[in-house]
């Protein structure tokens, strides 16, 4: 039986899942999610294979906890280290450069694909993990034409639609065909300008979201 670091069971196996979620986080920055196996993430992670499924039954849901992390990750640095007063422009750009990020510090398999080799139901629940991210966007829009900064629009539907644009950006930036600056640019220069965003607010919008770093609100 493994040494109990922790004060407490509960503690000890809340330690575990934490370690376990963290192989899997290191595992994607040198091998895609579809090609990582439970016996990669036990070893990465320092457990038996065994010990392993006594917290995760199969590869699905594995994959769904790292995908609820990164969310979770995601939208607490979007709060932390986005500038309280901040225009809807540079929100929205910031919101963008997170997610690029995200992309090449994990990268991973479209949800289409990880769906259709996890099965349905396993897609629905990744759709469902990348909704507070579909919400925290459309607010964006929502405020930005609140504020009259951007053009009114379908604030879900456009989400869905810059959402898929960031997504288009995983194989040139992880076959190195495109920068995270270049990435970042063309989606949001492209999005603010479709909202009615001049060309100049727009280049400084971006480059402020793209500068932005962690800073005392």
């Amino acid at each position: 039986m493994p040494k109990i670091s922790a004060p407490t069971i509960a503690a000890h196996r809340a330690q575990t899942r934490e370690r376990i979620v963290a192989a899997v986080a290191e595992l994607t920055r040198t091998q895609g999610i579809d090609e990582i196996s439970m016996t990669d993430v036990a070893a990465e992670a320092g457990i038996t294979r065994t010990a392993l499924y006594n917290y995760f039954p199969d590869k699905p849901a594995l994959l769904l906890a790292f995908t609820d992390q990164v969310t979770t990750d995601i939208m607490a640095r979007y709060t932390e280290e986005l500038p309280r007063h901040s225009s809807a422009a540079q929100r929205l750009a910031a919101f963008v450069r997170f997610q690029i990020e995200g992309i090449v510090e994990h990268p991973h398999p479209a949800a289409a694909e990880l769906g259709a080799s996890l099965g349905p139901a396993a897609y629905q629940a990744l759709a469902d993990h990348v909704a507070p991210m579909q919400r925290m966007l459309a607010a964006i829009l929502t405020e930005g034409a609140a504020e009259g900064e951007f053009r009114t629009v379908p604030a879900e539907s456009a989400a869905k639609l810059v959402l898929a644009m960031i997504g288009a950006q995983r194989l040139p930036l992880l076959r190195g065909e495109a920068t995270l600056a270049e990435a970042h640019t063309l989606v949001t220069e492209f999005t603010l300008r479709a909202l009615g965003v001049d060309t100049g607010t727009a280049t400084r919008a971006t480059e402020a979201g793209f500068a932005t770093q962690s800073q005392t609100k």
